[in-house]
């Protein structure tokens, strides 16, 4: 089923990148990438659709790299867009493949058989996650990192948050340890789920951490803040100090 999605000269969906040290951090960056399969036909949408945040999460991939960088841990990234299939859903729900997102229409995803929505899962969800299991099965103790980006207004409202933290079940020590670090070293609005509570619609952290017991943080960053290399080197920055506070703590 994989065939049908993608051709065998197109790259897998989960770019990773090595460990570079004896960090304990996992870090992943579900909706890092925006590519879309040739087979797709750009789901029926314009360059302008495409580099919308329904499509991916604008600042991650720099982010997540320099983060990577500076502790020396694993990275595991999305390649292709939220949009084909969302890799923080469970692809049994009806919005892992969206036919609306943020009010704009995706032809491509309108009135999928359960095939064509299965050959989505076989090429990019389940490998992807598979990447994610073989990461952290290669540590003794690891902590998974989530990094998302979130846009500054949605649906008519300004977000004033710089930064959330997620959390919901199993093992949310770090997770509070993060959102402490992050409060005490911003002067500005650090979300305690917001602009998003981790929930049933969140799949990566709840399927590696909660059966696991493993600790976990999923951490959103404003998009206008990390839009370009500089605010990702200086929020990269931020958030390495924070993680290797709160793993001493």
């Amino acid at each position: 089923m994989a065939d049908a999605v993608l051709a065998v000269d197109e790259p897998p969906p989960a770019i990773v990148r090595a460990a570079r040290g004896e960090s304990p951090f996992v870090l992943v960056a579900d909706h890092a990438g925006n590519a879309i399969p040739r087979a797709l036909s750009n789901l029926g949408l314009g360059d302008d659709e495409r580099g919308r945040h329904i499509a991916w999460d604008i600042g991650v991939t720099g982010l997540a790299d320099a983060l990577a960088e500076r502790l020396g841990a694993p990275l595991v990234r999305q390649r292709y867009s939220r949009l084909v299939i969302d890799c923080n859903r469970d692809p049994a729900r009806a919005d892992a493949i969206p036919e609306i997102s943020d009010g704009s229409a995706i032809p491509g995803n309108a009135g999928l058989a359960a095939a064509e929505r299965a050959a989505r899962v076989a090429a990019i969800h389940a490998p992807y996650h598979a990447a994610i299991a073989e990461a952290l099965a290669g540590l003794s103790a690891p902590i998974l990192i989530a990094l998302h980006s979130f846009t500054p207004a949605m649906s008519g409202f300004a977000r004033p948050w710089h930064a959330g933290v997620l959390h919901d079940r199993g093992d949310t020590r770090f997770s509070d340890a993060v959102l402490a670090g992050l409060r005490e070293r911003l002067d500005a609005p650090v979300g305690d789920n917001e602009p998003y509570a981790m929930d049933g619609i969140d799949f990566t952290v709840p399927h590696h951490c909660y059966a696991a017991g493993r600790p976990y943080a999923e951490i959103e960053v404003r998009q206008d803040l990390i839009a370009n290399a500089d605010g990702q080197e200086r929020w990269a920055d931020l958030l390495a100090g924070v993680l290797l506070t709160a793993l001493k703590r």
